[in-house]
């Protein structure tokens, strides 16, 4: 694996994910990555679990348009992209975003871009349960603002 992405609906494992970044590759110096997990709560309001739907083809195409902004744009070794569907539960994980370089500002720089355009770009409609009932998640606006970032630069 170089750089790939994967929207699927069982649990990753993080110590996998990150061996497959660093695998036959001595060149890089800096491995940066994200895991997001189902948290208990959300824009004032408490959270029984998650449900993420997505569109298959059209979201993979998504990503992997995103991954190669990426990929022209620093000089990354490897890159990774996992994205769960489905029911998750409180703790769940929810994305792996993974990159390796030989530098580390490439490395940080890359994996913040990949989730500020994953969170702004990808295909995905989520759903919160809670306590008062099913909540859909919109974009957040500092989502958005933090995305605008790299059109500026």
């Amino acid at each position: 694996m170089v750089f790939s992405i994967s929207v699927q609906k069982h649990d990753f494992d993080v110590g996998q994910e990150y061996a497959a970044l660093v695998a036959n590759n001595t060149t890089a110096g800096a491995i940066v990555f994200f895991v997001g997990r189902v948290r208990d709560f959300s824009d004032g309001h408490s959270v029984e679990k998650l449900s993420l739907e997505h569109y298959p083809g059209m979201t993979e195409k998504v990503l992997e348009q995103i991954l190669e902004v990426a990929i022209q744009r620093w000089s990354l070794v490897s890159a990774r992209i996992v994205h769960r569907v489905g029911d998750l539960l409180l703790g769940d994980q929810i994305v792996f975003v993974g990159v390796s370089s030989a530098h580390r500002e490439h490395a940080f720089q890359a994996a913040d871009f990949l989730m500020d355009f994953l969170k702004t770009q990808a295909p995905f409609w989520k759903k919160e349960s809670t306590a008062q009932g099913i909540v859909w998640v919109e974009a957040k606006r500092k989502d958005e603002e933090a995305s605008k970032r790299w059109k500026e630069e």
